[in-house]
């Protein structure tokens, strides 16, 4: 079994008792150094996984990723390391690159549209603007359309404003050959991001009209909220029903969104959260988490439904992950 990496909250447990043996190394300065590592490891985790997170777009795969960070990390010889958060966020990089390229090859077989996992997220990553905006739901599925290393080499320089020299060494390139990378992945992300910008009261204005008029079915009120062109997406990675492509038009989202819930045969309900920094809706089926409702938000409208069903990507709306930068 793999060694788990360790929790912010577990650094005391962990460095008092990671080896019977630890007397031993302290006589020639390992167990020392041993500390350092994880006192290092356990200092950077909310970043490392907000790098991981935001290149793969799964929590369950950033968090196997900070596992073999970790490995590494504690085989390295800090003493030969400058810059040791520059060097965690490399390791971070280079097996996120590994893991994107497999979760690639999972994604073509996948039963239906492919979302990112939502995240429940705590009030402050709202008030960081930049962070909020680069995990949003939206932003997310514009990483998606970006090439493995163009979405790491945009990631790092555009979200956690890393230099040139520092990147190239995390995905194995030159600092010219980045530059280039990142000028053609803004110009990519620019073109595809959201029109304008929405203030959080104008998102929850926005949503909680949205949720009225489908708790309601008040199909006008729906289609007042909705921009013509919006598009529904569901993912029920073929274990909950969900449409399986994406359904445009504020029409035909309003009347399936209306229908669908209209031949509920167990109590429904929707409240108000936060999901990867911006308001969302989950739903409660029977009283059960049933579904997580993140919204893009264009020029005061939705132009953008993400409705994930999949369970087994629910499983961090359970409790707040920290995102850092």
């Amino acid at each position: 079994m793999r060694e788990r990496p360790p929790e912010p909250n577990e650094r005391e447990k962990l460095v008092t008792s990671e080896n019977s043996g630890r007397e031993q190394g302290d006589a020639t300065g390992g167990g020392a150094a041993a500390d350092t590592a994880t006192q290092d490891f356990v200092a950077h985790r909310n970043l490392l996984f907000t790098v991981a997170y935001e290149m793969l777009g799964s929590a369950a795969d950033a968090e196997d990723v900070l596992q073999e960070t970790w490995l590494k990390w504690a085989g390295v010889d800090l003493g030969t390391v400058r810059d040791h958060r520059a060097y965690l966020v490399r390791i971070t990089t280079r097996q996120a690159l590994n893991r994107l390229r497999t979760l690639g090859r999972r994604k073509e077989s996948y039963v239906g549209s492919w979302l990112p996992e939502p995240l429940l997220t705590a009030p402050d990553v709202a008030e960081d603007v930049e962070l909020a905006d680069s995990v949003s739901m939206a932003m997310m599925l514009v990483l998606e359309t970006l090439a493995p290393v163009e979405r790491a080499v945009f990631v790092l320089r555009e979200v956690f404003d890393l230099g040139y020299d520092e990147i190239a060494e995390a995905v194995e390139k030159s600092p010219a050959a980045v530059r280039q990378i990142a000028h053609r992945a803004r110009a990519h992300v620019a073109a595809r991001r959201p029109r304008g910008e929405v203030s959080a009261t104008e998102s929850r204005k926005a949503l909680a009209a949205f949720r009225r008029a489908v708790e309601t079915g008040d199909l006008q009120g729906l289609l007042d909220v909705l921009s013509p062109d919006v598009v529904l997406l569901g993912d029920g990675g073929g274990i909950k029903q969900a449409v399986l492509r994406p359904v445009v038009g504020a029409d035909k989202v309003a009347r399936l969104m209306l229908g669908g819930l209209g031949k509920l045969s167990v109590p429904m309900s929707m409240a108000p959260t936060q999901v990867n920094g911006y308001p969302a809706l989950i739903v409660h089926l029977d009283g059960e988490l049933d579904t997580v409702v993140a919204v893009r938000f264009d020029e005061g409208r939705i132009t953008g439904l993400y409705a994930v069903r999949n369970p087994e990507k629910l499983s961090h709306m359970r409790e707040e992950t920290a995102l850092s930068r």
